[in-house]
């Protein structure tokens, strides 16, 4: 075949016949067919994903693409939050035009490295809700480039490859969950690039290429051995750290930058249960989600797998008490795992005003809770 974009989509079939080989790998750490199946899972949603964002991908005419939703997971996903995403040219000018839309909070990051479908190498320029000059009716206009802007300025650098959008809600219900919200947001060149031309052999390659550089990266290419432990991810299982509020998300990629995390796994046993015990501290949003090890969280439409602090019931001194298990025990605040006997606990302290209390934690049988 000398069709160039028929030689890449060859490229992007062996891709995934080595993924699949992948996780039967020892360092991969899958040795039953329903954990490698969470693989493929997580594998298929990452192609979905790429897909979407990747294939057509086009920084002269941005386009933002919603990151998540039930069925999509990938890198994080929060069921209290929606996000978007779209590539950049950094020699390029931009504005983006929008609403907060009832969000508790609202941010715009951009990424470094990118560029053609690469994983995120840090965090670039942010700007939150407080930083940005915002109309009576909540909708704002920022300007995104490299050379500086009086106000509501996202500053650009050669290395900038896609800006990503947060819009947290602190509802009953996952506002992830909901189909009919929306959240206004459109991106466009400040210089009109004209119509697009239509998909040419090339300009398919170049999509699927960076549909593969996506996909791999996330994939086989994904670290497995050893790797530096982050100050606030436990390596105790079912137990939390409590480091200071000034740690640095700035060189994880895809990170928020006003975020403060904490995570634990956690293992339990059929009749187990977890008791997590703690208080708020004072911030613009706080939850906790379940994820599995690919960070994809379990089922969030029909199950409890996440609490944020309007659905947390607290105690009589402002203290909350939460009970992750396998079954429902009865009480307020259960964290559902789903039949999970491991997975990750992972919270999320927005805009932290305060130190957060110690997570206290200890195993129960479920009969005792």
């Amino acid at each position: 075949m000398t069709d160039r974009s028929g030689q890449v989509w060859e490229e992007l079939v062996e891709l995934m016949a080595e993924i699949e080989q992948d996780w039967w790998g020892e360092d991969r750490m899958m040795p039953s067919p329903d954990e490698r199946a969470e693989a493929r899972i997580f594998a298929l949603n990452s192609l979905q994903h790429a897909l979407e964002f990747w294939s057509q991908a086009d920084p002269a005419r941005p386009w933002f693409y919603r990151w998540f939703s039930p069925t999509k997971k990938l890198l994080g996903d929060n069921p209290d939050a929606i996000y978007y995403g779209s590539v950049i040219d950094p020699d390029r000018e931009y504005v983006i035009r929008g609403n907060l839309a009832g969000a508790v909070y609202t941010s715009f990051t951009v990424e470094a490295g990118t560029a053609g479908g690469n994983m995120s190498a840090k965090l670039g320029a942010t700007l939150n809700d407080d930083e940005i000059e915002v109309r009576p009716d909540g909708s704002y206009e920022l300007h995104l480039s490299q050379r500086p802007q009086p106000k509501n300025w996202l500053a650009l650098s050669p290395e900038s490859g896609s800006v990503t959008t947060r819009h947290y809600f602190e509802w009953n219900r996952p506002a992830a969950t909901d189909p009919t919200k929306h959240v206004p947001l459109v991106i466009e060149p400040t210089e009109d690039p004209g119509p697009p031309a239509i998909p040419t052999d090339e300009s398919c390659a170049q999509g699927l290429r960076q549909v593969i550089t996506f996909l791999r990266s996330v994939t086989v290419d994904w670290p497995t051995g050893p790797r530096q432990p982050l100050a606030w991810s436990s390596t105790v299982p079912n137990q939390f750290t409590n480091p200071p509020l000034d740690e640095g998300n700035r060189e994880i990629g895809y990170a928020a930058a006003d975020n403060a995390y904490r995570s634990a796994r956690y293992q339990l046993g059929p009749d187990e249960a977890l008791e997590i015990r703690g208080r708020f501290p004072a911030c613009r949003f706080a939850n906790v989600v379940l994820n599995n090890r690919f960070i994809q969280t379990p089922p969030y439409r029909e199950r409890r797998v996440s609490l944020n602090r309007r659905q947390t019931v607290l105690e009589s001194d402002g203290s909350f008490r939460m009970i992750l298990a396998h079954r429902d025990p009865g009480i307020p605040n259960w964290l559902d795992t789903a039949g999970a006997p491991t997975g990750t606990l992972f919270w999320r302290y927005l805009l932290a005003e305060e130190q957060p209390s110690q997570l206290e934690t200890r195993v129960l049988s479920i009969d005792d809770v």
